[in-house]
């Protein structure tokens, strides 16, 4: 065996299963380094007064980390954990540990491929290669019948074509046994207070997600096995098709896994089958987008005028007198979570109806949202603000929206509200 050892980078890939880096790494190289990176760049607050990690977000990403170094931990191996700039911090220990190649799975937003091309530069002058991998989409883009450059913009025939002429790959296998270097300082998983996040109050419990690609797994094999009838009850014990975002948007849960899951134990024309694999096509395309486009909305970063300050302020705390929207971020605020038909109507609702530039609510979406996540977020705003064709399966009504169950009891608590007051 090979006497080398692999860095591998940690970002949003948190998963042992169906992890290509994983696997090219531990069959190229006698031992592996893996590495997450806590970057302070993303715990501070915007230009809009939100955080870029809030509560949720910080708490679900802790879990997800710990998860995956207890995965790691039952296979002889570990997880290098530090708070800093990787582009600080991976070289550093390249030097230490005598690596030779890092490995790790290329991004599509604008900041996370500038970081990506920090960390290139600063081990391109120690002659250490810095290797991409494709692992975030259901489909990879050399299956796709299109080039990048040619994907059409309308979500119908994006899908349509994919499904007559494109193939989903099988995933890779997760490895028995890791070998790691020795005497290496793994270092402490942080505490919220190292990373300048407040605790939050007034948690509901029974609603709150945890991170970590182990209860991605249970997550999903619920799903499949539960009767349709219960997909309105957005809990993660009782959860619906849409609920796997958070996982999927950390990569704790491989959208190809889910995608055969569904295949093996799914009749292929019921509903359920037909609804997981079309949100799996929607986190694909709005990928595919800002690959193909970049960002197609300008990324305004003005403050907001004194009356949209009044407005956004009253939306992030659903006061807007608008009840579905109320309860919808009453929601968000106290769990992390709305499932994509709320947010698709409260993201309409903010731009549309009170006239608020959207990157305002995208900047909440990212500090509250535990299934945030750039090109999915973005293509949602794009598609709201009518930049994107889509089709019938983005437009959400409001029957839809009150389908989830939590969502139907907030609304019924503010109407009650609202005739005692």
């Amino acid at each position: 065996m090979s006497e080398k050892t692999i860095l591998i980078w940690f970002r949003n890939d948190l998963r042992i299963h169906d992890n290509e880096v994983l696997i090219e790494a531990v069959n190229r190289a006698g031992r592996i380094l893996p590495v997450y990176c806590f970057d302070p760049r993303y715990f501070t607050e915007t230009s809009y007064g939100t955080l870029r990690s809030g509560y949720y977000r910080t708490k679900f990403l802790l879990e997800s980390v710990e998860s995956l170094r207890e995965a790691f931990r039952e296979r002889g191996g570990n997880l290098i954990i530090r708070i800093g700039k990787p582009e600080d911090i991976l070289p550093e220990l390249c030097k230490q540990y005598g690596i030779s190649e890092v490995y790790h799975h290329r991004e599509v937003a604008n900041e996370e491929t500038e970081i990506s091309a920090h960390v290139e530069d600063a081990l391109w002058k120690m002659k250490i290669n810095l290797k991409h991998f494709i692992g975030h989409t259901m489909f990879h883009k050399q299956d796709l019948p299109f080039p990048i450059k040619n994907i059409p913009n309308d979500f119908l025939i994006f899908k349509k074509k994919i499904e007559r002429e494109s193939i989903v790959r099988r995933g890779f296998e997760s490895p028995d046994k890791l070998e790691v270097p020795l005497d290496v300082e793994w270092g402490p998983l942080p505490l919220m207070e190292n990373l300048g996040i407040s605790s939050a109050t007034d948690i509901e419990s029974d609603l709150l997600y945890t991170g970590g690609e182990k209860k991605a797994l249970e997550i999903m094999n619920q799903l499949l096995e539960m009767p349709f009838s219960d997909f309105g009850v957005l809990n993660p014990n009782k959860c619906n098709s849409a609920v796997l975002s958070p996982w999927l948007s950390l990569g704790c849960l491989s959208p190809r896994l889910v995608y055969w899951k569904v295949k093996e134990k799914l009749p292929p024309k019921s509903d359920l089958s037909i609804k997981i694999i079309i949100e799996l096509q929607w986190r694909d395309f709005n990928r595919f987008m800002l690959k193909k486009h970049g960002p197609v909305l300008e990324m305004s970063s003005k403050k907001l005028k004194p009356a949209e300050k009044l407005k956004f302020i009253n939306w992030k705390e659903g006061h807007t007198g608008e009840l579905l929207v109320d309860a919808c971020m009453q929601q968000l605020n106290a769990t992390g979570y709305i499932n994509s038909i709320c947010k698709s109507f409260v993201s309409a609702y903010l731009i549309k109806k009170l006239k608020v530039q959207w990157p305002a609510g995208s900047a909440y979406f990212e500090e509250k949202a535990i299934d945030f996540s750039p090109a999915i977020d973005w293509g949602n705003w794009a598609i709201a603000c009518g930049v994107i064709a889509y089709g019938k399966y983005a437009n959400p009504a409001k029957e839809e929206v009150i389908e989830d169950q939590h969502i139907k009891n907030r609304l019924i608590y503010l109407q009650e509200h609202n005739k005692s007051a």
